[in-house]
């Protein structure tokens, strides 16, 4: 039975560059560079960036309040974090060897750096990105490798069945094949750069990458005044041997939350750029976290929204802001707010 979609409930196409940075805001950005040195098949290396950035009310040079970079190797088969290096230096980082991408990953995650989750540091927004990066890494081969050599690869082996997993992958959806495998056709959309050519500050320092690679990318921006604003973007990209990019998902998501409490008082999803025609539905739920304190955010999202009642990728959009009482100390703490303590 075909699932049903609302008329009108599409993935609008790409948002492009950011937005301009208001006098008064924090900006955090974070991006995750994958690719394979060694060929497809080999160790996944990640690099990932990440960046607070406060611009002043006084419209005075924007301040940089904190800056965290990684590079992480990842065994391609098992996902298994093989190699891990910080800067500036956590030695506790090197607890995560040995983690396996995903549930594994994120509970290590907390049991070896619970400062950093206390912190709400642009590293912990990476690290715990780990899990949905080294995930949708492989995207990157279906733009640069032919199918068939692909399927080669691949011999006799069981195809993952991905029923169940997600909004997306619900039983009756047209990305599903008979064995419950995911279909090839996703739906991609070229793509232009993360940065507005007038502001080039307003991403932290971004790779020209032309070889085969993936990019996640972040953008978290809070302005404060009667309530606490969010506006946030998220998007997995591939480079294609033409030149440029594609994506395979983009969300835009917007939020309001009390500056006293820090309850999220609205939430709205915006599906930009997504694989599968099923996949939008995932957005006409969010408001069940309506009412949750921002800090709860990481562990609330993943118990309201499990299975087909979520998509992962629109999880973790809405989980990266559980560090938005962070960027808002940092903004009260630089002075830039106007009417709430």
């Amino acid at each position: 039975m075909a699932v049903d979609i609302p008329f009108g409930l599409v993935a609008r196409g790409p948002s492009g560059p950011a937005p301009v940075r208001r006098p008064g805001s924090i900006r955090r950005t974070s991006t995750i560079d994958m690719h394979w040195p060694d060929g497809p098949g080999t160790q996944l290396r990640l690099t990932g960036r990440a960046r607070d950035l406060l611009t002043p009310h006084d419209g005075s040079d924007p301040v940089v309040v904190a800056e965290d970079t990684m590079t992480v190797g990842v065994n391609s088969a098992t996902r298994t974090i093989e190699d891990i290096a910080v800067d500036p230096p956590r030695p506790a980082a090197t607890g995560m060897i040995g983690a396996r991408g995903g549930g594994s990953s994120r509970t290590v995650l907390a049991e070896t750096l619970p400062d950093e989750a206390e912190a709400g540091t642009p590293l912990y927004l990476m690290l715990d990105d780990i899990a949905g990066a080294s995930l949708v890494a492989g995207f990157a081969y279906s733009r640069w490798v032919p199918r068939e050599q692909i399927l080669a690869a691949m011999g006799n082996a069981p195809r993952r069945n991905m029923e169940g997993i997600c909004t997306g992958f619900q039983p009756g959806s047209g990305a599903l094949m008979p064995d419950g495998s995911s279909k090839w056709n996703h739906l991609v959309q070229t793509v232009g750069p993360l940065p507005r050519e007038d502001d080039p500050t307003g991403w932290h320092e971004l790779d020209e990458i032309t070889e085969i690679s993936m990019r996640r990318a972040r953008r978290i921006d809070v302005t404060i005044g009667d309530v606490i604003e969010i506006d946030s973007m998220f998007q997995d990209s591939s480079t294609v041997p033409e030149g440029g990019r594609v994506a395979v998902h983009e969300y835009l998501v917007r939020a309001t939350a009390d500056p006293v409490t820090g309850e999220l008082l609205s939430i709205s999803a915006d599906p930009r750029v997504l694989p599968y025609e099923e996949c939008p539905l995932a957005s006409l739920s969010v408001d069940r976290i309506v009412g949750t304190s921002l800090r709860e955010l990481r562990a609330a999202v993943l118990e309201v929204f499990p299975g087909t009642g979520g998509c992962t990728h629109l999880n973790d959009a809405m989980r990266a802001m559980a560090e938005v009482p962070r960027l808002v100390e940092a903004l009260r703490g630089r002075g830039n707010r106007r009417a709430h303590t």
